[in-house]
């Protein structure tokens, strides 16, 4: 079994505050998929940023992270159950799930475990979704050139291995599910510089630096975006491409004896 990689509980509560929301557009899509709206779990759910939209179409939302301190900081919501759990353990029934989501969290996950027990858990014709987005794309030159070269050139070698997945769109990971051709979707906020820095300061390659190196890349970061922005509170638009792939159960697997709820 592949050891939890815990890169983001000292950062839990400025994840929370500062990473973007995922488009409603692409939940609406992901219901309608589903055999039924009774049960979706989110795998890997970080501070719940999928699990709460998801409980606009789903009766209950099971949302699952491997660190306790992510799942503190999450918003509550009468139709979201949070639970401290590793995804290849979700203590979910057989057959008991009509929507199995990951969001921007599968190259953390060991997929061989993890996919049996999506199978085991999904009801039949359940819908997996697993998506991810990369580098940030902001409405204008010099500044998207300097945030790129920031991801690239200063914190790129502090990237875990993992990052590779990302970068591929998921295409370098395996998906073993009857896979369906969704639409394009992408995340845009519009974003002050304050709080643009705010979200890099919570990339995992950011956090790695600090560590290693004793100071902050973002402090610099922010003088070379600082003069090219203008006033700081003006906002600009920044895109993120989000990557989907989505599949179809191919069946259940036996049951195993961590399987039945808890």
């Amino acid at each position: 079994m592949k050891p939890y990689a815990d890169h983001f509980s000292r950062v839990a509560a400025d994840y929370a505050a500062r990473r973007p929301r995922y488009p409603p557009e692409l939940f609406r899509y992901l219901a309608s998929l589903a055999p039924s709206r009774g049960l979706a779990w989110d795998c890997a759910a970080g501070t719940g940023q999928a699990s709460i939209p998801l409980a606009d179409w789903f009766e209950r939302v099971m949302a699952t992270d491997a660190s306790a301190a992510m799942v503190a900081q999450a918003d509550p919501h009468p139709r979201v159950e949070y639970r401290v759990a590793i995804a290849e353990r979700s203590g979910l029934p057989d057959q008991s799930v009509d929507l199995v989501t990951v969001a921007q969290a599968l190259h953390w996950l060991p997929p061989t475990d993890f996919y049996a027990e999506v199978e085991r858990v999904l009801a039949p014709g359940g819908i997996v979704a697993v998506w991810t987005y990369g580098i940030i794309h902001l409405d204008g030159e010099p500044a998207d050139g300097i945030v790129s070269r920031f991801y690239r050139d200063v914190v790129g070698a502090f990237w875990p291995g993992e990052r590779r997945h990302v970068e591929s769109g998921y295409q370098t990971l395996p998906f073993p599910f009857a896979e369906l051709t969704p639409p394009s979707f992408a995340m845009q906020v519009q974003w002050t510089l304050a709080e643009l820095l705010g979200y890099i300061g919570t990339w995992s390659a950011t956090e790695r630096y600090r560590e290693a190196m004793g100071h902050d890349p973002v402090e610099r970061l922010a003088s070379e975006l600082g003069s090219h922005w203008g006033d700081p509170v003006t906002s600009r638009t920044i895109t993120w491409p989000l990557t989907l792939r989505v599949g179809k159960s191919r069946g259940p697997t036996p049951s195993r004896e961590r399987g039945g709820e808890e």
